[in-house]
């Protein structure tokens, strides 16, 4: 813990009392407080919904509250705005990105910062402190090239650049590397070292314990305990989290993986955009009653190898991609979903759904219109009776099916995204990134969901940077790195430090056999 937590005489960095915002449909923050010390890395955690989100907004000057206070270094302030959250000294990394899609990295970094170099010097500037944090950023890049992964190392970057007095973070690890994590926590201990203080939201109770000199739990908009993580269990933190303890995975009843059903082979293909990644020599294979996890950093062709499953990068060669035998490449998204071949993107609210609409009205987005339409006319209370089935069925938090899908918190969207194709009951379901944001007990769900599907016969693909996620539930791993896919190799021969090295795409390539390193090292 930083020295000046136990300074006797030094006001908070930052002190909350009795804040209070509520909307029409639910309280967000109800009587919160807390305090974090110049220095301290100070956690808030809790479930999807339980108020996490807006009381950050609520700091950074974007939500008004309805009641309470607010300390800035002993001094009460009413923040209004962004601007002035950055004026004081505030800088946030949002786990939803405030960027420009039209503009380059460098630019959006500019717009941040309260004077502006020029971009040449700007842009050596992001890259030396990329580097240095493992986070490699090109400055050159519009937002729109860059995937989910990518983007997010953007949003870090550029806090960083701003060298704030308190550093707010939700979720910033979600798309790192064990190794990367270690080398972004060395530098944020640096930070909280040289007097910043730091609130850190995730869902990964094991960082926290690592991380943070304390903690704040949310539940339903209320603090439901403080604590120290370092003296606890990521079990008695999620208690605190979800009001009981969490939910283990149903012992599985696999059978033992059956025919292929989907395969890819030797696809090479040339990225359509001009910062993308090619494909090179691609090849898998996934069988009944199986899940193949694939790890790799974002950027790595992970975007274009879900194209090419999916359908929305056809290919010349038909048979390249094959389902059932049946050659496919050639065939769209909708032909592939009515062959029983269902994808989830990783991004929820642009690709997953339409956050204008309803959740019955996104229905539509996926489902057989078969089954959705008569006549040529809509069931709507069919489709509303669906949705139903998939909030009930997922423990999705909302107002029903007439909730806009851009009103629910990350987790809960992303269990109605992945809820509405397995109740489809899919033959190969292709996920890409199926808990990003995800709090633990949401996580749980989605996984157990995905571990069903597969024990009832599906071929699963899983598409994660989450290496907690594919020890859980992968039964054979591969690495994407350079747009080139390993061998998938059996869970239990592997290790999350081999997988995380070839993420890395060092070392020429390690095996993911942690026997054959092991020799290969004795050699």
């Amino acid at each position: 813990m930083h020295p000046s937590l136990t300074r006797p005489n030094v006001p908070d960095r930052l002190e909350l009392r009795s804040i209070r915002k509520a909307y029409p449909a639910v309280v967000a923050n109800d009587d919160v407080s807390l305090r974090v010390a110049p220095g301290e890395i100070h956690a808030v955690v809790g479930e999807n919904g339980a108020g996490k989100s807006t009381l950050m907004k609520i700091i950074y000057g974007i939500v008004q509250p309805d009641s309470g206070e607010m300390l800035w270094n002993g001094r009460e302030v009413v923040i209004r705005s962004p601007a002035q959250a950055q004026r004081l000294g505030i800088g946030m990394v949002f786990q939803h990105f405030a960027l420009f899609d039209t503009l380059t990295a460098a630019e959006n970094i500019a717009l941040a910062l309260p004077t502006t170099p020029s971009l040449n010097a700007l842009s050596d500037q992001i890259s030396s402190v990329a580097a240095s944090y493992g986070l490699p950023v090109d400055p050159a890049r519009p937002i729109y090239t860059l995937s989910v992964g990518e983007r997010q190392r953007v949003e870090i970057v550029r806090a960083l650049l701003r060298k704030p007095g308190l550093l707010i973070l939700d979720e910033p690890t979600s798309v790192l590397t064990p190794q990367a994590v270690e080398k972004l926590f060395e530098a944020l201990r640096r930070i909280a070292a040289d007097g910043c203080s730091i609130l850190y939201i995730s869902h990964k109770l094991n960082e926290i314990q690592s991380l943070c000199d304390s903690a704040t739990v949310l539940r339903g908009g209320r603090v439901t305990g403080t604590c120290v993580p370092r003296q606890e269990t990521p079990a008695s933190i999620a208690r605190m989290m979800i009001g009981e303890d969490l939910p283990r995975y149903r012992e599985a009843t696999q059978a033992a993986a059956g025919r292929t059903r989907l395969e890819l082979a030797n696809v090479s293909l040339p990225t359509r955009d001009p910062f993308g990644t090619a494909l090179a020599d691609v090849s898998l294979g996934i069988r009944s009653g199986e899940i193949l996890g694939i790890a790799g950093v974002s950027g790595n062709g992970q975007a274009e190898l879900m194209s090419v499953l999916s359908g929305e990068q056809r290919l010349v060669e038909h048979g390249a991609v094959r389902l059932d035998g049946e050659a496919i490449g050639h065939l769209g998204p909708a032909e592939r979903r009515a062959l029983g071949l269902r994808s989830v993107p990783e991004d929820r609210l642009d690709q997953g759904a339409v956050p204008a609409m309803s959740l019955a009205d996104n229905v539509l987005v996926t489902v057989n219109r078969g089954r959705a339409t008569r006549c040529g006319l809509i069931r709507f209370s069919w489709i509303e009776a669906y949705a139903k089935t998939c909030i009930e069925t997922f423990g999705v938090r909302c107002g029903g099916p007439a909730a806009h899908a851009g009103s629910l918190s990350g987790g809960n969207l992303q269990k109605y995204i992945i809820g509405r194709e397995i109740l489809q009951e899919p033959g190969v379901l292709i996920v890409s990134q199926p808990t990003w944001g995800v709090d633990v007990g949401a996580a749980v769900v989605i996984r157990q969901a995905l571990l069903d599907l597969r024990d009832r016969g599906a071929a699963i693909l899983v598409i994660s940077e989450e290496l907690d996620e594919l020890f859980d539930i992968a039964d054979r791993i591969a690495v994407m790195a350079g747009g080139r896919l390993s061998e998938g190799v059996e869970r239990a021969c592997t290790s999350r430090d081999r997988v995380g090295l070839a993420m890395t795409g060092g070392h020429g390539a390690p095996s993911l056999h942690v026997k054959e390193a092991d020799d290969a090292v004795a050699l």
